[in-house]
């Protein structure tokens, strides 16, 4: 089996999990828009953070090399690295929202 087929199987069954245990279909819609608004949080987190840790590796890596021959900068990797780390700070807060709202 594929990984494709694995990620949809996951996602079906954790979407259908609400259903599943409701009593009449009103909770039934209310539980499982509940589950996907937490699985959207989670995934905008999730991604997120995986994405600028990404970013955030390559550029250190590529800033160390550029420090190892030159010294002086360091101070201009830096604010790439932030930049970087800011793709964390933005899915959290979309996650946030998606909670909240």
């Amino acid at each position: 089996m594929n990984r494709k087929a694995i990620v949809t199987t996951a996602f079906l069954l954790v979407g259908m999990a609400g259903a599943a245990f409701a009593q009449d279909s009103a909770a039934a819609a209310a539980a499982t828009a509940a589950g996907y608004k937490y699985i959207a949080a989670a995934l905008a987190v999730g991604l997120a953070c995986i994405a600028g840790g990404m970013a955030v590796g390559r550029i250190g890596a590529a800033a160390m090399g550029a420090m190892s021959e030159n010294a002086e900068l360091s101070g201009k990797a830096l604010p790439f690295v932030g930049l970087a780390e800011g793709i964390c700070l933005w899915g959290f807060l979309v996650s946030l929202l998606i909670i909240l709202l």
